[in-house]
């Protein structure tokens, strides 16, 4: 995807390393815990069910495109912790670019809708940090925390998602942050505090089929955002986009992890489910075709 032309987002800090174990919701939210073999250990569903419905309570939100709650991020500098600069890596600067690109993209949708767009923060750390949801954990691959308004990266997750999920290239990189920003989208439109009253009110069962929905018009809204960028694209890109898709579905990570599936304990879609909104996106580019909380999924 040619990015190369784009000044890398303001919006942007560098937190340096840590320890944590905390977070938001993402793109995979706590994947070592569905592998049974990465960094974390074994896990159980039902923790990430809980940790989910958490987080969520933690969501702002409100009325249409340009509302919502959460703090404003402050714009135009790139921030920095102690020694560390945001975006002077090669992947870093590679996540700026993407997040500038959503940041005009998303301000065109909005401005389409008479509203305005606030811009997530990117904040990239190693090892570990500490986030507006609590401490932060790379073994827990990217997420968004919306009390904060930022997307958090340990971009070494990039290689993991090339060596451990075969899904590499930069198209699936930037569809992993694009995902996120996805999120930040619910955040300011309220879906994700409509999204928390059902997880408040509903079983463990009903509230995990509520986090599907969401996560699908993330990737949905992910897609819009790469159709709304197409003049980018280069051959491939697409089907990077769609292996990434297809590697982190809840289903394809039960049976590699469990060698079974168990459809109730999903919270982000199969990989059917998770390459349909991706495709819906990026063949529509239209925002309001990422309806996945009416009719079948």
């Amino acid at each position: 995807m040619r990015l190369d032309d784009l000044d890398p987002t303001r919006n942007a800090r560098d937190l340096g390393s840590g320890g944590g174990g905390g977070g938001g919701f993402g793109l995979l939210g706590l994947l070592p815990l569905l592998l049974g073999r990465g960094r974390m250990g074994c896990g159980s569903f039902a923790i990430l069910a809980v940790v989910v419905v958490g987080y969520l309570l933690m969501s702002g939100g409100g009325g249409i495109l340009g509302g919502g709650g959460g703090q404003s991020v402050q714009q135009g500098r790139v921030a920095s912790s102690g020694n560390n600069v945001a975006c002077d890596t090669e992947a870093e600067l590679f996540s700026c670019r993407v997040m500038t690109s959503t940041e005009q993209t998303w301000g065109r949708i909005f401005q389409e809708q008479g509203a305005t767009y606030r811009p997530a923060t990117i904040n990239f750390y190693q090892g570990g940090a500490q986030s507006g949801c609590g401490a932060a954990q790379s073994a827990m691959g990217p997420f968004y925390c919306p009390p904060d308004q930022g997307v958090y990266l340990d971009t070494s997750f990039f290689q993991e998602l090339s060596q451990r999920f075969g899904a590499a290239g930069d198209f699936a990189e930037a569809y992993v942050i694009a995902h996120e920003v996805g999120h930040h989208i619910q955040n300011l439109t309220g879906t994700a505090e409509k999204v928390t009253a059902i997880q408040q009110r509903s079983s463990r069962a009903e509230g995990n089929a509520a986090s599907v929905r969401l996560e699908l018009q993330a990737d949905c809204y992910a897609g819009v955002w790469a159709a709304r960028n197409r003049d980018r694209i280069e051959p491939g890109d697409v089907e990077e986009g769609m292996r990434a898709a297809q590697a982190i579905g809840d289903d394809t990570l039960q049976q590699q992890s469990q060698g079974r599936v168990v459809p109730e304990s999903f919270t982000h879609g199969t990989s059917a489910q998770r390459m349909k909104w991706l495709r819906t996106g990026l063949e529509s580019g239209d925002p309001a075709k990422c309806d996945t909380f009416s009719g079948a999924i």
